[in-house]
């Protein structure tokens, strides 16, 4: 029987938290309930609404929380609440978070992560509050965090977890069965995919996927089936040559070892989309001149003090520009149409530029573009190029004619054209690889070189090529 009398927020979950058609947004009438029931202090009705939700729509729900009920939501939910869920947030609403929280309830919550999870929430602390919360944590799970925060920052050692499935290369397959089944689940991951073979030194052998395993005869050693050309990384490599190890290869998971060989860690396909993700969100911010650090949650005033430093540098290059025209202005007082398409030039040489600079900065970033392979694409970038300065060149240069019935004009705007997307084409694809031959961030820096020098050429070639023509001076 159906009930069509649910009061708001009474009904089932599935009805009134994530919405069915937007994944990851949560029913507004939702959040209100929510946050009612933390305002009257009520941990059964809060855990019943909220108990049951996945670690990502928690923390949706958290981050339309008021910032006041944040914290209280956590308490009054205890031991049902994930901490997962606050990896999912940006630092700026944990910090919030974990200012009001006693330190017992973040080492509690810590302590029921995988480690890689764990490391996260433990980076956003100071050193002498990550010190408080580690002592606060049972002697195991501290002994694995202190031993991850000694790895660099941004390595495979922060991003491993720790706890994973190790096994005896003359171990069977059906002891090895027998031994998954029977093992605490505690003593397990959350979730894998790989049995890794050790020897008594723990240096690793190879490893046994579990589809493999339970296939093969239950008399046969691990030996026997384990894969000892499985890739694997070093402890202290960069996490984005990992993700690029995983791309390239199609891994799910990659065994993480010491200088010595010896397996220390694990790392698993959903901490690599993490990686990916936050490469691609930090790239498309620098090309914008956005802080890789600014988050939506961040203050009016420290957010317009970030993108200060980048206008500031554009305002510059674009009083390099606009000195260009200042060296034509008796051009630009004899003939008013001159003012009126050279922005057209420019504009377009800066469009097809961005283009050209967008695609080298991401084919850098992700190694597509090596000296193998350079020398192609400068020359793939030209000819490109030219074909849309011509085809636009045409297209302008008719506009031009009917706009202002001068033919002259119509085809000193075609060269134009030709000439500034032929510069933007160099300049988008030189710039960049110039700043990364000099270690500098291509997609921090290009975008505003190559603006300036699109715009120099554009104007430069458009009151060059008339004044040539119409013989002004």
């Amino acid at each position: 029987m159906t009930d069509f009398d649910h009061e708001p927020g009474r009904g089932d979950l599935a009805e009134i938290a994530p919405d069915e058609n937007d994944e990851g947004v949560i029913r507004p009438e939702f959040v209100a309930d929510v946050a009612d029931a933390v305002a009257a202090e009520d941990p059964v009705e809060v855990r019943r609404l909220a108990g049951e939700l996945h670690e990502a729509d928690l923390a949706t729900l958290i981050e339309n929380l008021p910032s006041e009920a944040r914290p209280k939501l956590i308490e009054l939910m205890g031991s049902d609440f994930d901490f997962a869920a606050l990896t999912e947030l940006d630092s700026n609403i944990r910090d919030q978070i974990f200012e009001e929280l006693p330190t017992e309830t973040v080492a509690e919550g810590m302590s029921e992560l995988e480690a890689d999870d764990a490391l996260v929430l433990l980076e956003d602390f100071e050193p002498q509050e990550q010190s408080e919360i580690l002592q606060a944590m049972p002697a195991v799970e501290r002994v694995a965090l202190q031993r991850s925060l000694e790895y660099p920052e941004d390595s495979a050692g922060r991003l491993m977890q720790t706890t994973l499935v190790t096994a005896p290369p003359f171990w069977t397959a059906g002891q090895m069965i027998d031994f998954l089944r029977d093992a605490p689940e505690e003593d397990l991951p959350e979730a894998f995919f790989e049995i890794f073979v050790v020897d008594p030194g723990h240096h690793l052998i190879g490893n046994v996927f579990l589809d493999q395993l339970l296939r093969v005869n239950a008399r046969a050693q691990l030996s026997d089936v384990l894969d000892q050309d499985r890739r694997r990384v070093n402890v202290d490599e960069d996490r984005e040559e990992v993700a690029r190890l995983f791309q390239r290869y199609n891994l799910v998971s990659a065994a993480v070892v010491d200088e010595a060989d010896r397996l220390v860690g694990v790392i698993t396909i959903d901490d690599i989309v993490d990686v990916i993700r936050e490469e691609a969100d930090e790239e498309i911010k620098a090309l914008g001149g956005v802080s890789a650090s600014e988050e939506l949650s961040d203050s009016i005033w420290w957010t317009a003090r970030s993108r200060f430093l980048w206008l500031f540098v554009n305002l510059i290059t674009a009083f390099i520009a606009s000195s260009v025209l200042g060296i034509f202005q008796n051009q630009l007082q004899k003939m008013v149409a001159l003012a009126v398409l050279a922005p057209i030039v420019a504009s377009q040489g800066g469009n097809a530029a961005t283009q050209t600079m967008t695609v080298v900065v991401r084919a850098l970033a992700t190694r597509q573009l090596t000296k193998l392979n350079t020398w192609r694409v400068i020359v793939r970038e030209v000819i490109v190029g030219g074909l849309n300065g011509a085809m636009f060149g045409i297209i302008t240069g008719i506009g031009a004619l009917f706009w202002f019935g001068l033919t002259g004009l119509g085809i000193v705007i075609a060269f134009a054209m030709v000439t500034n997307l032929l510069a933007g084409a160099l300049g988008g694809i030189l710039i960049p690889l110039a700043l990364h031959r000099f270690k500098i961030d291509p997609a921090v820096s290009s975008g505003a070189f190559v603006t300036t020098v699109t715009d120099c050429v554009g104007y430069g070639s458009f009151l060059t090529f008339a004044t040539l023509w119409f013989g002004l001076k």
